[in-house]
């Protein structure tokens, strides 16, 4: 293992500043089934509206906790679990829990070793997803999720609405003056010093994403609304994590205090023209309304991302992706360009 004392954007840092030459991180989970009930105690990677492990990097994002999933009900689903520690995309060191915004003081950082979440999936129909989930992260945030996605047949092809509802407040040390005080805080708006002010949790953030496919052509519109004193609060170490947004994408994730943003995003699936394995992607989105001193901000983002994977022969399943990613605004964070090139594949070993 390299040295992680830091997370660095693609691997870890050494004391002096210079990426490691290399790093590794294994996990590992005990399983127990009875019926349709699963628990899982070790390294987890859960996808939930409330916590969304991160595999943007070489080496996905890993927690350390427990989950159990039951399925007793017909077409019901219920989740429960606890997470303790997480090692970042870029780290091989487990490390405590925070959100965005959370500061070191006094060379300690604040963070948690101590996020609770529960859920449960309902399907009313094969084409009707009713969701509500709950997580808290110990001293920073309480968070509540109500989402609904269905989709509509419309003559040759198919409407898909997605609907997401977060409410999030303080929780702990967060909801104290004394508490901020210690690194305990959550984002705000942006300073005179083009800094982001902490702040406690106070957010209420909405979103829609209507999605029309007819053949091979899909065409999305959606908008979202961050409300409330402070960011979206989700977890994060600040070297790269995923929230459960639709604005969530390869560079940005547009939940600042106060903005709104619209989505567009049109992609085409080549196998109606002979191509199978062939898929592009185009998407734009524009956010305003960001609260800072002196007036607000704006930011917007278009991403362009072409996907091909083998469909037959001894390869098949290995993938290619190019994805290439413009950011601009008048926030904190700097104008960007990003190019990446990935190429996947995946292994069946039983």
């Amino acid at each position: 293992n390299g040295d992680s004392r830091r997370p660095g954007q693609l691997f870890p840092l050494d004391s002096n500043g210079k990426a490691e030459d290399d790093f590794s991180k294994a996990g590992v989970t005990a399983k127990l089934r009875l019926s349709k009930t699963e628990a899982r105690i070790g390294t987890l990677q859960p996808k939930l509206p409330v916590v969304n492990f991160n595999d943007g990097r070489l080496l996905p994002q890993l927690f350390d906790g427990g989950q159990v999933t039951s399925a007793e009900i017909d077409n019901l689903t219920l989740i429960a679990g606890q997470l303790e520690h997480t090692k970042t995309r870029a780290s091989s060191d487990d490390v405590g829990l925070r959100i965005a915004g959370a500061a070191s003081v006094g060379g300690v950082q604040a963070d948690s070793n101590q996020f609770r979440y529960a859920g449960a999936d309902y399907k009313v129909s094969k084409d009707l997803l009713l969701q509500y989930y709950y997580g808290n992260l110990e001293d920073f945030y309480k968070q509540h999720f109500l989402g609904l996605t269905h989709t509509w047949a419309i003559g040759p092809g198919a409407l898909k609405t997605d609907l997401r509802y977060f409410h999030s407040d303080s929780d702990g040390k967060n909801g104290s003056v004394a508490g901020r005080a210690e690194g305990y805080r959550g984002q705000g708006e942006i300073t005179a010093a083009n800094t982001v002010s902490g702040t406690e949790v106070d957010n209420d953030t909405w979103s829609a994403l209507l999605t029309y496919t007819l053949g091979g052509h899909a065409l999305s519109g959606g908008y979202q609304q961050v409300s409330g004193d402070s960011a979206f609060p989700f977890l994060n170490q600040g070297d790269g994590s995923t929230a459960y947004l639709i604005t969530d994408r390869q560079i940005g994730k547009f939940l600042s205090a106060g903005e709104r943003t619209w989505l567009a995003e049109y992609s085409y699936d080549f196998a109606k023209l002979g191509a199978p394995g062939l898929k592009a992607f185009i998407t734009y989105l524009s956010g305003d309304d960001i609260d800072a001193v002196g007036g607000d901000r704006q930011e917007w983002e278009r991403d362009f991302r072409l996907d091909y994977s083998l469909q037959s022969g001894a390869l098949k399943g290995l993938g290619f992706s190019w994805r290439n990613a413009s950011l601009r605004g008048n926030t904190t964070a700097n104008d960007q360009d990003e190019n990446r090139f990935i190429v996947s594949y995946t292994l069946t070993l039983l």
